[in-house]
């Protein structure tokens, strides 16, 4: 649960960024579109908690990496439907996928 909520709040840092790049009116879907796929995100990361990507010794890498590739791949499926056109949306998918695996792990 944690890890939706903070894709949720994340989502309106990305809304606040979007809308300044394209504008707010008449870009209303989009911008729900953007903050559903982080919330989405928090989904798939919160789901996948209990997956250990690294080996014991290096387990506190874990959130970082498994949050960065679970950011990528949600993060790909919407810059995929922009016709590749949001890069800066796609880079700031994986950086808050490692936030929102980080602050799940850590508080959840």
């Amino acid at each position: 649960m944690t890890a939706v909520v903070t894709g949720a709040i994340l989502g309106i840092f990305c809304i606040m960024g979007v809308g300044y790049r394209i504008g707010y009116a008449g870009n209303e879907l989009f911008l729900f579109a953007t903050w559903f796929n982080r919330v989405l995100m928090g989904l798939v990361i919160g789901l996948a908690g209990s997956l250990n990507i690294m080996r014991p010794a290096q387990r506190w890498l874990n959130p970082y990496i498994r949050g960065a590739a679970l950011g990528l791949i949600v993060s790909f499926a919407f810059f995929a439907s922009t016709g590749f056109l949001d890069t800066t949306g796609f880079y700031a998918g994986i950086v808050y996928g490692v936030i929102i695996d980080a602050v799940a792990s850590k508080l959840g």
